[in-house]
């Protein structure tokens, strides 16, 4: 099971006057949990389940769970499909990414970096834009993301979290951008995590590949809020999904597009930079031989005195 997604679907019609939507939306917000569950069976790695409620807040559960929830193509490109697939029309008020079992996201799959190990260099600029492009789904998604960290967030998983507009975390969840240790940038996930944490707190957490708490990605901006426990956690997520649901929907949507104009980068370019980046280190020598050092489980030969592979120059 690559990818769980659930949502709660709404009959309500949304009026044209705010003041009215925001009246009837405030009710439904208030049988959250009274559902009716229907599975939609669609292939052998995804699994569907619709429940129809009075509220409309979807899940996205990542459903890799004896596998840290890594991520492998199929995760990314039905992560993009997912989060694309939420239209401004669709009924769906606030979508909450989770992680099934001890951890939230460990980042890249081991069986998904030995193919990175043998791809060219036009191979890893496509695996990367795939990549990208699926953070690019989750961060212009017109309805509000809430990610709900608990466990480890590790390189690609710090960048899920920087996509949401809003992340929450339990006291116990650590956080590492641990690209370079392997001899790779986190080049992909740069432009995400740039926007919450900035060039100060990334010139040290880029550079050291350090583990950091819950506290300390509140600190730095990476997370909104830390609870003491998973179920403080549901909590507070339920409350911020309910304050969500008694705002216009299409004000909302709004608000995140002025967001992205005010604050606004050169998209395309970061990309281009971005793509490169990491093809160009995954091909260059120091990148492949962190990657294999990894994967044979040894010591790079960048690190003193625990290996006795050839230096890389």
């Amino acid at each position: 099971m690559a990818a769980v997604f659930s949502w709660y679907n709404t009959d309500v019609v949304f009026m044209a006057e705010l003041i009215t939507s925001i009246a009837r939306t405030t009710l439904d917000c208030l049988n959250l949990n009274l559902c009716v569950q229907r599975k939609i069976s669609v292939d052998k790695e995804i699994r569907f389940s619709e429940e129809k409620a009075s509220g409309a807040i979807a899940t996205v559960t990542l459903g890799r769970p004896e596998l840290h929830n890594a991520f492998n193509a199929q995760m990314i490109a039905e992560l993009r499909e997912a989060f694309a697939g939420f239209s401004k029309n669709s009924p769906v008020r606030a979508i909450v990414l989770r992680g099934e079992g001890k951890s939230f996201c460990a980042g890249a799959d081991l069986n998904w970096m030995r193919q990175m190990v043998d791809y060219s260099f036009e191979q890893n600029v496509e695996d990367a834009h795939a990549l990208a492009a699926m953070f690019r789904a989750i961060q212009q998604c017109p309805k509000p993301v809430i990610a709900r960290v608990h466990g480890p967030a590790f390189g690609g998983g710090v960048g899920l979290v920087a996509a949401c507009d809003m992340a929450f975390a339990t006291e116990s969840a650590t956080f590492c951008l641990s690209e370079v240790k392997l001899g790779l940038l986190p080049a992909v996930i740069s432009p995400f995590v740039l926007k919450k944490i900035g060039e100060t707190h990334a010139r040290r957490y880029f550079l050291t590949a350090e583990k950091f708490t819950a506290a300390e990605a509140h600190r730095i901006g990476l997370i909104s809020e830390v609870l003491p426990d998973e179920a403080s956690l549901d909590g507070r997520i339920d409350d911020i999904a309910k304050a969500l649901c008694a705002n216009g929907p299409e004000a909302i949507s709004q608000s995140k597009v002025l967001i992205e104009q005010v604050c606004r980068f050169d998209w395309e370019r970061a990309v281009d930079i971005t793509t490169k980046l990491i093809a160009e280190r995954r091909i260059s020598v120091e990148g492949q031989e962190g990657m294999k050092a990894f994967l044979e489980k040894r010591s790079p030969a960048w690190v003193p005195g625990k290996h006795t592979q050839k230096k890389v120059v």
